[in-house]
């Protein structure tokens, strides 16, 4: 079992092939407020924000949450802010929580996919812990390959978990361990769907 660092992570970038992925801004309200409007987005990812001032704030809280409870990603192509990812840091189990999001025009190209394996090899690389999860609606199959890609194994299903725009809906539960992502023997994550 590797051993986190002792002190609590600061914020950081990471590069892949295509991307840079950073902390975000307050500055980027207005590309996560678009990403969050498109209502092909919406119907799997958060809530439509109510208007730019409630995303501003939202924003807010976002960047000032520690690194090492929440660590958030802008993710940038070409110098645009096209997505975001999160990881809830549970320190104490050493489980991070993977949450991502792409702006619909962007997907299809294997961007989530990418962008989602740097953030997991940040979680065991650097941050030290032994398993990523995710929660998906089992709908999204786009989004499920995503998780499958990464290695992820299919651990449960919460029937009737959520309300979502007015429904009860399920949720998958994807898992990835340490010893998992270690031991694909340096097969790279494809970078195109």
């Amino acid at each position: 079992m590797a051993t986190p660092p002792a002190s609590p992570p600061q914020p950081t970038q990471l590069r892949t092939a295509r991307l840079l992925l950073r902390p975000p801004a307050v500055s980027d309200a207005e590309a996560y407020f678009q990403m969050a409007s498109n209502p092909e987005f919406a119907v799997f990812g958060a809530r439509r924000p109510a208007n730019m001032d409630v995303m501003r704030r939202a924003m807010e809280r976002i960047v000032a949450i520690p690194w090492g409870q929440r660590a958030e990603f802008a993710v940038e192509r070409d110098g645009m802010v096209i997505g975001r990812l999160t990881l809830e840091i549970d320190r104490v189990n050493l489980v991070a929580t993977l949450g991502y999001g792409i702006a619909r025009e962007h997907w299809g190209h294997g961007l989530a996919t990418e962008a989602a394996a740097a953030v997991t090899g940040y979680v065991f690389e650097t941050l030290g812990l032994e398993k990523v999860v995710a929660r998906v609606d089992p709908r999204n199959v786009a989004s499920v390959r995503v998780l499958e890609k990464l290695g992820m194994q299919r651990e449960g299903l919460l029937r009737s978990q959520v309300v979502r725009w007015g429904e009860r809906a399920d949720r998958a539960i994807y898992g990835l361990l340490r010893a998992d992502w270690a031991g694909r023997n340096g097969d790279p994550i494809p970078n195109h769907a």
